[in-house]
């Protein structure tokens, strides 16, 4: 789109829909998850398709636990056995008991392998669905939303944000049922056991607790900050990638390089404190657990020797007591997966969360046998309520008829173009299309009888003909063909290496022939109304003469609106629009406004003197 259509609008635009009137994050500090409760339930509520298959792993993880629950107590009954009464060994019970732990075991392998083939299918249609609905709402968010989010940022939200989920969905939520299940399984069997030990085991319990808050409190904000800055590092990759022949051209390269070294290094900085407070939790719940372990090991070696326990018991709490103890290291751990899921999770909701394109009014009606008379009613529009781009602009396009918009840059003419497909609504008066108010039709009819053909080439993948249909995609190949004659690409198309069947990416086109194929795609949507931005700048002097040519044919009998910075392009217009500062400064054919000798005079004068 045009300069007029920037940042300081857009920021206006996003402080309008988002709670606080806050702007999205661009750059500077960013806080921890703002809702991270809130957040973490509706992620869960993805899961609901998923019930079925998430009951059987929630029974298979509460099995495996109380299999792996019953390995100390049958550790402690083997070293029973193993000491035995008298000071004999007793082998029949000791060989049922080391049978009944090879049971466990393989039972344990047997729910582990389930469970991973389970919940990795489960959580790969999560994302898929999630991914899916993310998708969807971007589809319907207004243009000025991508004025404001480069596709680098955009693209990050769509892969490491959703690959962040994923993990956390496969890799954490069984661990985390598995450890609470552990740690309240093992706190009862411990009380059953023996009431000393227990109290001993729970000294650290405060420990962890404080210590995990102090950590996490740090890796909710970093993790935060990782996902933000990696957003930042991939939208800045995109858009040196995707302008990398201007960069070349103007010799940017060590420039290029040095930001992106400046995006890496800050998200380096940011990765580095993540790992190393997140690296904290480890070594100390082990130095917590280890000093557990002493806990228990003293006062069980106390009771022992006052006969109150067996060697046994002793043997099965130690084995309980890490049990208890390093789930809890695990959930502080898995809390720290958590927190970058719901980093990434927020700001999929962000994009979720923005209003979409306003839908059809209730009454709104079809745009049906379009004539494609239009009018401009006292039109005004500002992105920023205290900017206007228009202002009261007026005019009157006959069906059928040729309307040239020319002027300055920023001057506002791409505007005009962009309230005629209602990609934005007027602020003020109003826009005629065959008599109707615009916003009484139904967008999707409405944007149905334009075909616009912009400046920048946008192909979408596929083949040549599917690009071409892309309009029409019930259109037969002799339509395809047809279309690309009119528009001078059917030379190229029959030369490329499969001619209409080439997938576009496959061979290299140049900036004219994908301008060539975007304005074949025009002439077989064939509509009503033409709207052609700068359609020949891309293009040589033979093939624009060309193109013009099959223009001269294809506006027959339709409404068209050029845009031009050429004038030498719209001489033969029925209307010329000169548009300076927001306003229609003069109106005319071409012939007319020269005799005025005003603004379109001296533009056309500078051109025929230099060009």
């Amino acid at each position: 789109m045009a300069e007029e259509r920037q940042t300081a609008a857009a920021a206006t635009y996003m402080a309008s829909i988002r709670p606080g009137g806050r702007r999205p994050r661009r750059g500077g500090p960013v806080e921890k998850p703002r809702q991270f409760g809130k957040t973490v339930l509706r992620l869960l509520g993805y899961f609901s398709k998923e019930k079925r298959i998430l009951a059987v792993i929630v029974v298979f993880v509460l099995v495996d636990a109380a299999l792996m629950l019953a390995v100390p107590y049958l550790e402690g009954r083997a070293v029973d056995y193993m000491a035995g009464g008298r000071g004999k060994v007793a082998f029949s019970p000791l060989f049922a008991v080391i049978g009944l732990l090879l049971a466990v075991f393989a039972g344990d392998w047997l729910l582990t392998v389930l469970e991973n083939r389970l919940i990795a299918g489960a959580s790969q249609r999560i994302v898929g669905r999630l991914r899916s609905v993310l998708f969807d709402r971007i589809q319907a968010l207004p243009i000025a939303f991508f004025d404001v989010h480069t596709h680098g940022d955009l693209m990050s939200r769509f892969t490491n944000d959703v690959d962040n989920i994923s993990t956390t969905i496969s890799q954490s939520t069984v661990s985390l049922l598995a450890d609470v299940t552990g740690i309240v399984g093992a706190f009862g069997l411990m009380l059953a056991l023996n009431v000393p030990l227990t109290a001993a085991a729970l000294v650290t319990v405060p420990l962890v607790f404080l210590l995990s808050k102090t950590v996490t409190t740090h890796t909710a904000k970093l993790f935060s900050a990782q996902q933000a800055a990696l957003g930042r590092l991939g939208g800045h990759v995109e858009e040196s990638i995707s302008g990398l022949s201007v960069v070349k051209a103007f010799g940017r390269e060590k420039q290029v390089v040095e930001e992106f070294n400046a995006a890496n290094n800050a998200l380096l900085d940011v990765s580095i404190q993540a790992q190393i407070w997140s690296g904290y939790m480890m070594p100390i719940m082990n130095v917590i657990g280890n000093l557990g372990f002493a806990a228990v090991a003293g006062v069980g070696g106390i009771l022992a020797v006052r006969g109150m326990v067996t060697v046994g018991v002793i043997a099965s709490f130690l084995s309980y007591s890490r049990q208890f103890t390093r789930p809890l290291n695990d959930v502080a751990n898995t809390y720290n997966s958590l927190q970058t899921a719901v980093a990434g999770a927020e700001r999929i909701f962000e994009v979720l969360d923005t209003p979409a394109e306003p839908g059809d009014p209730p009454d709104a009606v079809e745009l049906s046998h379009p004539r494609g008379e239009i009018a401009f009613e006292d039109v005004s529009f500002g992105y920023r309520p205290d900017v206007q781009v228009l202002s009261h602009v007026s005019f009157r396009a006959e069906a059928g008829s040729v309307v040239a918009l020319v002027g300055p840059t920023g001057a506002g003419k791409t505007t005009v173009i962009s309230l005629l497909n209602r990609f934005y609504d007027v602020t003020g008066g109003r826009i005629l299309f065959d008599g109707v108010d615009v916003r009484q039709y139904t967008r999707a009819s409405l944007r149905r009888a334009f075909g616009i053909v912009l400046q920048d080439t946008s192909l979408m993948p596929g083949t040549v003909a599917e690009n071409i249909r892309y309009g029409r995609p019930d259109a037969t190949d002799a339509e395809v063909r047809a279309a690309a004659e009119t528009a001078g690409a059917d030379h190229f198309i029959s030369r490329m290496w499969d001619g209409y069947d080439t997938v576009i990416g496959e061979q290299s086109l140049s900036q004219g022939q994908r301008q060539l194929l975007t304005i074949a795609r025009a002439v077989l949507a064939d509509p009503p109304v033409l709207i052609l931005d700068e359609a020949t700048s891309n293009v040589d002097t033979r093939t624009e003469k060309r193109i013009q040519e099959a223009m001269v044919r294809l506006m027959r009998g339709r409404t068209c609106f050029l845009i031009a910075h050429r004038l030498s392009t719209i001489r033969d217009a029925n209307q010329i629009l000169v548009v300076s500062g927001g306003r229609i400064a003069e109106q005319g054919t071409h012939k007319g406004l020269l005799a005025q000798d005003g603004l379109y005079a001296r533009l056309w004068n500078s051109q025929t003197t230099f060009g």
